[in-house]
């Protein structure tokens, strides 16, 4: 769909490149159209850990309309009622958190489609047909493929049942939750550690054999050299700390005061 950037998207993962995001946690939408002017490939609109409301994530997705990054959003759970709301701003993607086995895939897949797809998803058309501009059925042939469907793998037994999970019939791609993730082993943050690297590492391995899109959230040197369809670089409140930060301990060094 034009108006969120799906195919600019696509182009980038077809190329081989990993698409590169930054994951949104402020309510004003103008941090998503910096991005946009940045150069990012896509937004994570964050409505799991941040004060975003339903009204802020619009902001945000109509500020992304002719750029060329695609809008994100995460929502806070599993649910089709968190869900609807989001699916009818027409985003290119959501991402459901803590997908622990192929029947929450499934339940999330179900959510995000119609009836005619085996799906549970109410009719509210809005954004995504153009604000009735397009035909019905012009907009029932797009909504089969979107938003995508990301499920967010974050626990050790959504690694158990990765290959489960990976062939639910709609899936659009996995996301891995690195911090969540290592928390389950009883290590946080310690990507490093063999256990949680070998499990981040399977679940990319089978991700890519099986062609479904991968990302998630990649900052550090961590991430350097394994592959992503999609990496989330960092977030807003993070990369206007650390440049913050470098510009006061510059400030200090060259003793102006």
């Amino acid at each position: 769909m034009k108006i969120n950037n799906l195919e600019k998207f696509f182009d980038k993962t077809a190329s081989g490149e990993s698409a590169a995001g930054i994951v949104v946690t402020s309510h004003d939408a103008a941090i998503s159209e910096l991005a946009a002017d940045c150069g990012f490939d896509f937004v994570w609109l964050d409505m799991e850990h941040s004060p975003l409301t339903i009204v802020d994530a619009m902001h945000h997705v109509m500020a992304l309309r002719g750029t060329g990054c695609a809008p994100f959003v995460r929502v806070a759970r599993n649910l089709p009622h968190l869900l609807k709301p989001v699916l009818d701003l027409a985003p290119a993607a959501v991402i459901v958190p803590m997908v622990n086995s192929a029947t929450e895939a499934e339940a999330a897949v179900r959510a995000c489609r119609y009836p005619a797809e085996g799906g549970e998803r109410g009719f509210a058309m809005r954004r995504a047909n153009g604000y009735d501009r397009d035909p019905l059925e012009t907009y029932l042939e797009t909504a089969r493929r979107e938003p995508l469907v990301f499920v967010q793998i974050e626990h050790r037994e959504a690694v158990r049942n990765i290959d489960e999970i990976l062939q639910v019939e709609g899936l659009g791609g996995i996301c891995i939750g690195p911090c969540d993730l290592s928390a389950s082993y009883g290590k946080t943050g310690r990507f490093d550690d063999p256990e949680v690297a070998e499990a981040i590492d399977l679940v990319r391995e089978r991700a890519l054999e099986a062609g479904v899109l991968l990302g998630g959230f990649c900052a550090g040197p961590f991430w350097r050299n394994r592959f992503m369809n999609w990496k989330a670089l960092g977030s807003d409140t993070g990369f206007l700390a650390s440049a913050a930060r470098r510009q006061l301990e510059r400030h200090r060094n060259d003793k102006i005061f």
